[in-house]
């Protein structure tokens, strides 16, 4: 397209993630913080029910990941659901998703580059956090291969530190299976609450379909990715709930503000703590690089759309990335995390993904056998799982989400009727 009749430079995004990359995006953002500190509010939850919360989660994971899968293969661009949504169900939905994933998510990025910050140098958190947002904008620019390079390393060392905590915790001498037992602490409502919780440190697996734009082969690679990321990560997280619970009992992990930490140091490897800290903080920079690829990705789709000012519909012509939503994104995270903490206050960002995928699942619906449609039970289960999973939260999680989605609605409805006059 001529410079004249483009004049911010749109094009489509360079093909460059195969299977292992895109894998290796996947795990790095579900492989993050959520997993150092998740077990313990949703052992709170669920008490004695931990691990069957983490298996509801995971099976409600499975069929959006199944569903997003289908979803990204039949449509390999960027934006993820907020595409699907439009394609399937039409400009209202897709619009609705993509406002509660840039929303929440941006907010859910400034709250993850204050964690890096809070592990890596306590008494300097913004700083280090407005640090980390800048050098990983930066990487981002430069290209989406150099970001799958930078998270192959992240997602090497996070495992390497998980793998050690299930080894000292199972090997130390103080595991006792008893501890995994399932006893009448919690009903329903608890396990839902916890599968909530959990749920959260899967919600990256879908990142490889906002990303869809760059995949090589991407009927053949999305639906292969996403499900190997998922499955890797369930087992990490199995293996580490077994391994924490087993050391510390139901009611110890409850209590505890650093379960992974308070877990070595029980099992009598006190030496592996400062090693478990260091693990936190570079998980939690993988999530943000993945969350800032995600959101940013989402941008230039709905830009492209003009529901987002068109000028971030951008791309690079040399790097081939978004570069002007990157950029955008990459600000507007800065500027929080210099100024306020969020890690407390983003309750609406787990409220808005499960709608989300909500409306993912609801898309899946609509397939039809030729379009790779996935077994019926798939979209149901999803859907139900995520609106089941949405109401258990917090009632304060609840409202401000509803509250998000409705300012997002009413700015839809301002602007189509500021079209039509």
């Amino acid at each position: 397209m001529s410079e004249s009749t483009d004049p911010v430079g749109t094009g489509e995004l360079r093909r460059r993630l195969g299977v292992f990359d895109a894998v290796v995006v996947g795990l790095g953002a579900m492989i993050g913080a959520g997993i150092f500190a998740a077990l313990a509010p949703a052992a709170a939850a669920a008490g004695s029910w931990l691990l069957p919360g983490l298996a509801v989660a995971a099976v409600v994971a499975y069929c959006n990941a199944t569903s997003s899968a289908r979803l990204a293969a039949r449509y390999p661009r960027s934006g993820g659901t907020y595409v699907y949504g439009r394609e399937r169900l039409g400009d209202f939905w897709g619009y609705l998703a993509g406002w509660g994933f840039v929303v929440g998510k941006t907010a859910s990025c400034a709250a993850m580059a204050l964690t890096v910050g809070a592990y890596a140098w306590p008494g300097q958190a913004h700083a280090v956090a407005v640090a980390a947002v800048v050098v990983l904008t930066a990487v981002n620019y430069t290209g989406v291969q150099k970001s799958a390079w930078l998270t192959r390393g992240i997602v090497a060392v996070v495992l390497a530190v998980l793998v050690a905590v299930v080894i000292a915790c199972l090997a130390g001498g103080t595991a006792r299976a008893a501890r995994l037992g399932i006893g009448a602490d919690a009903g329903f409502e608890g396990v839902l609450q916890a599968a909530g919780l959990l749920f959260f440190a899967f919600a990256g697996y879908a990142r490889v379909a906002t990303l869809g734009e760059e995949v090589r082969d991407p009927r053949r690679t999305i639906p292969r990715a996403i499900p190997l990321a998922l499955g890797v990560t369930l087992v990490v997280y199995a293996a580490v709930a077994v391994a924490v619970l087993a050391v510390l009992g139901p009611d110890g992990l409850a209590r505890t503000t650093s379960p992974l930490a308070d877990a070595v140091r029980a099992a009598g490897v006190p030496g592996l703590v400062p090693v478990v800290r260091a693990g936190a903080a570079v998980a939690a920079l993988g999530s943000l690089l993945a969350l800032i690829l995600g959101v940013s990705r989402t941008t230039l789709a709905m830009a492209r759309d003009r529901h987002l000012p068109h000028a971030l519909a951008a791309v690079h012509p040399r790097f081939g990335v978004p570069h002007r939503a990157e950029l955008a994104v990459g600000a507007v995270v800065a500027v929080l995390a210099a100024t306020t903490d969020v890690r407390d206050v983003i309750g609406f960002s787990s409220f808005g993904v499960l709608v989300y995928y909500t409306i993912a699942n609801a898309s899946a619906w609509t397939l039809a056998p030729d379009e790779g449609r996935p077994p019926r039970a798939v979209p149901v289960l999803g859907a139900l799982g995520c609106l089941a999973l949405a109401f258990a939260l917090p009632s304060a999680s609840v409202v401000s989400g509803v509250v998000v989605l409705a300012v997002g609605a009413a700015a839809y409805g301002l602007r189509k009727a500021a079209a039509r006059a």
